[in-house]
């Protein structure tokens, strides 16, 4: 009987066969401190390096369509970009966010496990915030690669001014434009191993050059400099009203591939994220925008593309630019790409996704995967954007709201970090985050006077984004809840098999089942039909964990002399290989044989219910949903040749 069987449990410990050699949450970082620094370089810094190419023309076309492109102006937008790097980039994310690191990994949805850690239950409110902040961000990975690509080809425009009277080379853009997007797409198949090898050198060629252009221009306007104090870019913003937030809005687009450095904090460590930054980045950055600053001082003509203005007129230096730009807005594109595969990943291990087919591109590398699907949808969206807006201006309005957005829900996951796990007391905790918060609704609150002219295009994808996040975790939890009302407990049928016993088969069998505790619905179609039951039974459930990486991979429990319970435990950073974990058991003991092994899965073909406690288009939602989920044999990486489907239909 299942109540007098001695419950055995094996946990295996970080030195044991559970957990493999690159769980360790210092896996990431054994490379030496150069080699990291110079691969931050390339992967973290590529959205917000290339942020000069149209940041601060976009902040001073305000003022210049309202007739006020005056020194203030110009020493106002600049001095506002310069601090916005230094508070929002440095102060917030380098220095203070990047502490609060989930076991050494970063982003918005280890940001949301973490808080709900701290706080020691699932709190709906955080949730919302990390479900939100990760559709937010579907917004900015499609607007990325659409306003970068095209802000580095328009700049062909300017330098081929001489052969205007032959060619007309703005009607080739948006060709030029296009090709090279579905170039990067296509390649993502591949993966970005090789690629990525190459990243880190041209970064910082290409940061080399931005900062030495805008060094050779600051003397053709010293006065540029005023901008280093603050009170130029604060009076300009509360003198100039409405001009003054409109130009706010524009500075922000200066600031964001912030995101990224939190977010790929675990590729490559804190301090190599922080080291490029400070010493390297933020000094070729602002040497850019000053030296921009200065041409458009000296000659108010150049508003119109003050960076590859900066270029002198020598030869092919124009041309050159030009091509240098287009390679790094295509590497800080592929940066979005890859941490949209990630983000999304991540949001299948925590639920708020159906699973969908991964591919690991390295056998060296977890983090480098491919998503067939999403990246398609990804070029599909970019390309309807820059088919839409054709230009980088146009889209410039579309972009900021994305990721105001983002940042907005990160500080207030962080203020619950800061309160509950780092156990600050109230008042010291809220003034703090409200400093950073402040800031963001601030540039929040200017890119919503952007909503018509772009910006809805954000809020659209988010909301999207949400709606089938809601969708997918309402409709599973409520199927979850049918499952378990209609299942027998695994402990009673194993009594039951006790007193009827059903014909016998060599070889071992294994069910997964989302619930350890009742019957897997696949066992009882086998025993109803097959009328037959394999000598050793396996029950696996696959848990996700609030952390990247877990360093306990199973737990085994035996419930009878033939019925073994195993939990599997993974991270939110990890890819469950069933497999793989069973062997790794064998090492501890398990009696396990691949041969002699069969895998029953439960496929549920999922139909509409009157009775559904959702609405009916929800319904139809989820079972679409349902429709594009990867099968369980591929998604848990299990050998085809030792799978049995037995199928079910469930209403919802």
């Amino acid at each position: 009987m299942a109540e007098n069987t001695t419950a055995q449990r094996l946990g295996a410990e970080p030195s044991q066969a559970g957990v493999p050699a690159d769980d360790s949450t210092e896996a990431h970082v054994k490379a030496p401190l150069p080699a990291l620094v110079l691969g931050a370089i390339g992967v973290v810094y590529g959205d917000i390096g290339t942020s000069p190419l149209y940041a601060l023309r976009e902040s001073l076309s305000h003022a210049s369509k309202a007739g006020e492109l005056t020194q203030g102006a110009i020493i106002g937008a600049t001095s506002l970009l310069i601090y916005a790097l230094i508070f929002t980039v440095t102060a917030k994310y380098v220095l203070f966010l990047m502490r609060a690191d989930n076991r050494g990994e970063g982003g918005i949805l280890s940001l949301m496990a973490l808080a709900q850690s701290a706080l020691g239950r699932r709190a709906q409110i955080v949730f919302l915030l990390g479900v939100a902040g990760a559709a937010l961000f579907s917004g900015d990975a499609i607007i990325t690669p659409a306003i970068s690509v095209l802000s580095a080809v328009e700049g062909l425009d300017l330098v081929t001014e001489r052969f205007k009277d032959y060619v007309n080379v703005k009607e080739y853009v948006l060709p030029i434009t296009i090709a090279i997007l579905i170039a990067l797409f296509w390649v993502q198949n591949h993966g970005t191993a090789r690629v990525a090898a190459f990243f880190g050198p041209i970064m910082v060629i290409f940061f080399l050059v931005i900062g030495a252009l805008g060094a050779l221009h600051i003397p053709d306007a010293p006065q540029t400099l005023y901008a280093f104090n603050p009170l130029n870019g604060l009076r300009f913003l509360l003198t100039h009203g409405w001009l003054g937030f409109a130009v706010l809005g524009s500075v922000f687009l200066g600031v964001t591939g912030a995101e990224a450095l939190y977010a790929d904090m675990g590729h490559f460590g804190r301090l190599p994220i922080q080291a490029a930054w400070s010493f390297f980045v933020l000094p070729a950055l602002l040497l850019n925008y000053l030296g921009q600053g200065a041409l458009i001082l000296s000659d108010p003509t150049t508003i119109d593309n003050p960076f590859f203005r900066l270029a002198p007129e020598w030869g092919l230096l124009p041309l050159a630019l030009v091509i240098l730009s287009t390679i790094a807005t295509v590497i800080a594109s592929q940066a979005v790409v890859t941490g949209a595969f990630s983000l999304v990943r991540q949001a299948i291990q925590l639920g708020l996704l159906p699973r969908l087919e991964i591919t690991h591109t390295s056998a060296m590398q977890e983090g480098q995967i491919y998503i067939a699907r999403v990246n398609r949808l990804l070029l599909v969206g970019v390309l309807i954007l820059v088919v839409l807006f054709k230009s980088s201006s146009a889209l410039a309005s579309a972009y900021g709201i994305a990721v105001t957005g983002t940042m907005v829900t990160t500080t207030a996951l962080a203020f619950v970090v800061v309160w509950k796990r780092w156990r600050w007391p109230l008042w010291a905790a809220v003034p703090f985050v409200s400093a950073f918060l402040v800031v963001d609704l601030a540039f929040l609150a200017a890119n919503l006077m952007k909503v018509v002219d772009g910006g809805w295009v954000p809020l659209l994808l988010g909301a999207c984004s949400m709606v089938v996040m809601w969708t997918w975790v309402r409709g599973t939890h409520l199927l979850a809840e049918k499952t378990h009302r209609d299942s027998i407990p695994i402990c009673d049928l194993i009594a039951m098999l006790e007193k009827s016993k059903p014909t016998r088969v060599k070889g071992t069998a294994v069910f997964l089942t989302s619930d350890p505790n009742v019957a897997p619905a696949a066992l009882m179609h086998n025993l109803k039909h097959n009328k037959v039951l394999h000598e050793r039974v396996l029950v696996i459930s696959v848990v996700t964990k609030d952390v990247p990486r877990v360093f306990k991979r199973f737990e085994i429990e035996r419930l009878s002399d033939d019925f073994t319970r195993i939990l599997l435990y993974y991270g939110f950073m990890e890819s469950p290989r069933v497999p793989a974990a069973l062997a790794q058991m064998r090492k501890a003991g398990l009696k396990y044989d691949i041969m002699t092994t069969s895998f029953f899965l439960g496929r549920r073909s999922i139909v509409e219910s009157s009775g559904s406690e959702m609405p009916g288009w929800q319904d139809k939602l989820y079972i679409a949903l349902t429709h594009q989920a990867a099968n369980a044999t591929d998604f848990f990486s299990i050998p085809s040749d030792r799978v049995v489907e037995l199928g079910a239909r469930v209403k919802i």
